[in-house]
């Protein structure tokens, strides 16, 4: 037995790892890992934990009530150094995917005239002095929330004075959109084409399409967990790097939809998650999209937590001001980003063609 296997076979003796999640379209990799046995082949005990919003998660993570979570991939900063938390010194060894969001507008803006950022800001403006237009992101320090940003300026928006921004959990963007609560909002999916499809909204652009590249959700644990359980989280890392191989055959994009809609995972029809993940993104008024690389989970080296990202996301944190002045070292990314541990996952326990993938 190889000293890598004792390990794991010893860790039996230990609870399964709790790992959270949200009903997201990008979770994807933790259902197919948990319903193809991959946990298990791998040697990772796994209790998935449904959440309701990327708070739960972080206050789950940071108090030890989850070992392990989805998570968007700027949370590991705010969590880290304590900003609307708890500081807890947080880690990734695997980024889950890349992609995956997209801005929903109201019909009511359509009806008024908007089509995209510039002719949103007339309206804006004009409404700056009674009720402001409402936008919801679904955390704080996340893609979505930065995404939303860069598109109210890119039309010559101010999104600190001209609009407001509110946190509303993903499956909650929905509803608020529907009430009139928000005017708007930044969120994944299949929270954007339900809006499509229930002809409540509408999409002026997609996250692949407004900054190619860009990380989404990563694998966050607790650098505690990290250095206290390395061969269990080698195998968690292993069992979902094949997950997110086998999510990204075009061929099983289909049977992954189905899968998704199940009760325990997104519970909505497989015909509202399908779109997205097939390349045919319905942004609404008779637009449907090509678009292939909508959800990237594998492809590109997606899942690699290298250096290069974290310095990437960590200037843009700080470009957006999101991150206090004096606040972060250039050191910082190398705690937060673990490529070290995912090698040695995907070394130890990974079969040969993703390792040479």
């Amino acid at each position: 037995m190889t000293p890598s296997l004792a390990k794991i076979h010893a860790s039996q003796s230990l609870p399964p790892l709790r790992v959270g999640f949200l009903a997201l379209t990008d979770a994807a990799p933790f259902a197919v890992a948990e319903e193809r046995g991959l946990f298990a082949k791998h040697g990772a005990r796994v209790q998935l934990s449904r959440e309701v919003g990327w708070a739960t998660i972080r206050e789950k993570i940071v108090y030890g009530e989850l070992d392990a979570a989805q998570a968007p991939a700027p949370m590991l900063w705010s969590t880290t150094l304590g900003i609307d938390s708890v500081a807890c010194p947080v880690t990734t060894g695997l980024v889950l995917n890349l992609h995956g969001n997209a801005l929903t507008l109201s019909e009511q803006l359509w009806t008024e005239g908007v089509r995209d950022t510039r002719t949103l800001r007339d309206i804006a403006r004009r409404r700056s002095g009674e009720r402001k237009l409402t936008f919801g992101v679904v955390f704080n320090f996340s893609s979505h929330h930065l995404l939303l940003r860069a598109w109210l300026r890119d039309g010559g928006i101010d999104p600190d004075r001209d609009v407001r921004i509110v946190v509303v959990p993903p499956a909650q963007m929905f509803r608020n959109l529907a009430a009139g609560t928000i005017d708007g909002y930044c969120a994944g999916e299949p929270w954007n084409t339900l809006a499509v499809r229930e002809k409540i909204g509408w999409c002026p652009i997609w996250s692949a399409a407004q900054q190619p590249g860009h990380m989404e959700k990563v694998l966050m644990v607790t650098e505690h967990f990290a250095a206290a359980r390395p061969a269990e989280h080698a195998a968690l890392i292993a069992a979902l790097v094949e997950a997110c191989a086998w999510c990204d055959e075009p061929a099983n994009r289909e049977p992954l939809a189905r899968l998704l809609a199940c009760a325990g995972y997104i519970n909505q029809s497989a015909h509202i998650i399908s779109p997205a993940l097939t390349g045919n993104f319905d942004c609404g008024h008779d637009r449907i999209e090509r678009t292939p690389d909508f959800h990237v989970f594998h492809a590109d080296q997606a899942n690699l937590p290298s250096i290069t990202k974290a310095n990437a996301l960590q200037k843009e944190l700080i470009s957006a001001g999101f991150l206090p002045a004096g606040a972060v070292t250039d050191l910082l990314p190398h705690r937060l980003f673990r490529e070290d541990i995912f090698n040695h996952a995907i070394r130890t326990n990974a079969p040969h063609e993703l390792v040479s993938s």
